[in-house]
């Protein structure tokens, strides 16, 4: 078995909805960010990104010297495909490194009018077997994403039987969906709005009750806690401990989910898992530091399972729909003047004697007490109420700029 220092070409791949939270992925570490265009994504809720975006967005990840790559992973009806040569000659000019496909009419469509963008077959097309995986790489798929129903175990056995130069990739952290590889419809039949066409509403996040046939419209909650049940919500997925056995099974790029999240979420996880694989590389067989998989209760999420990677289920948060949130950012660092003083952009509103917790890419967390805080012409005050307005902090800390400052939420420290 090959130890895990010898695997040290594993990718790091991150979401971005938007020019703000691709900056983060970047900034924060990741090796690839993947996006989507403003069609043929299964993401509409983010702002995604237009033509001059995306030719930006490449640019901007080679000079980092991280790939990006472009989701085209709905399935499209017959009156949108007169629009896909175009869509696909234009993100191979744009410098695209990769689509991921799922309709095999899209990727035969890719092969033809994009054929220098490598292929990558989606989580949607729910692999889940060698025979599967063998076959679209004879098809000329260079990675297929797995489906997320697999435990190591499967992933070595596909690993086993499948081409060296196939790669694996396996999501690693965020939301998880209740239906077999995200092949959804009960969004459709509730709201009217297609998961498979990128605009899912989520109902399984919903809170259920029952209405019995002879009495209709009477009210009868579904109770498993004081709070009800939300019997369809699915744990979140965090696999931050758990590195050396994903890259042991095979699994040749580590996937966060969360196009739809914030730029802070696409900053504190990409550090998180950026810092964990690092050390693993740099520290084999040892454990993790605390501050790593800590970063990871900062962020919005459920409760967190592993998945189905280890053989059982994930399970259901069932006592509420919603997230822990315990931080929010309050500013983001600027950068430093002549003189000496911080420049904070505020973000959340903060108060004169407050401690901060600040993230930079890179580096473990450290604490910096605001307790010289001024307004621009440098005159003390007691807060910062505004929504980004500019506010100097005098602090022997140097801070570097992008650095994110943060706090415990009023109602978490109380």
């Amino acid at each position: 078995m090959m130890e895990y220092a010898e695997k040290n070409k594993v990718e790091l791949l991150s979401p971005a909805g938007d020019m703000e939270r691709l900056s983060a992925a970047l900034s924060f570490g990741a090796d690839a960010v993947y996006l989507a265009g403003r069609e043929f994504g299964m993401r509409s809720a983010p702002k995604n990104f237009g033509e001059d975006e995306l030719c930006r967005a490449a640019k901007l990840c080679h000079s980092y010297g991280a790939k990006l790559y472009l989701t085209c992973n709905t399935v499209p009806r017959n009156e949108e495909l007169s629009r896909l040569p175009g869509f696909l000659e234009f993100a191979q000019d744009a410098g695209v490194d990769a689509f991921i496909l799922t309709d095999l009419g899209v990727f035969e469509m890719a092969k033809r009018y994009a054929p220098k963008v490598e292929r990558h077959i989606s989580t949607q097309a729910g692999v889940a077997n060698w025979a599967a995986a063998r076959m679209f790489h004879e098809m000329g798929a260079s990675r297929v994403v797995l489906a997320r129903e697999l435990s190591l175990e499967e992933i070595a056995g596909i690993r086993a039987k499948t081409s060296p130069d196939l790669e694996l990739e396996a999501f690693c952290h965020g939301a998880m969906c209740m239906s077999f590889s995200g092949r959804c419809l009960l969004s459709n039949y509730l709201t009217g709005r297609d998961a498979n066409r990128g605009d899912c509403a989520q109902p399984c996040r919903w809170k259920y009750a029952l209405m019995e046939e002879k009495r209709p419209g009477r009210y009868m909650p579904v109770v498993e806690t004081e709070e009800g049940s939300y019997i369809l919500n699915s744990k979140d997925m965090c696999m931050i401990s758990h590195i050396p056995e994903m890259l042991q099974a095979g699994v040749t790029s580590l996937k966060i989910e969360g196009r739809a999240k914030s730029a802070y979420y696409v900053s504190v996880t990409t550090n998180a898992y950026r810092a964990a694989i690092d050390f693993h590389r740099d520290h084999p067989g040892m454990p993790l530091p605390a501050w790593i998989p800590e970063e990871l209760e900062k962020i919005s999420h459920r409760e967190y399972s592993t998945g189905f990677y280890m053989g059982g289920e994930p399970g259901q948060e069932t006592h509420s729909g919603g997230y822990v949130r315990s931080y929010e950012v309050v500013a983001v660092c600027e950068g430093r003047r002549a003189d000496g003083m911080t420049v904070l952009s505020q973000r959340n509103r903060f108060f004169r004697g407050d401690t901060a917790d600040v993230l930079e890419p890179g580096k473990e967390p450290y604490t910096v007490s605001l307790d010289a805080i001024y307004d621009e012409e440098g005159t003390p005050i007691e807060a910062a109420p505004h929504a980004t307005m500019r506010v100097l902090l005098k602090t022997d800390t140097p801070i570097g700029p992008g650095a994110l400052l943060r706090k415990v939420r009023k109602e978490q420290a109380e």
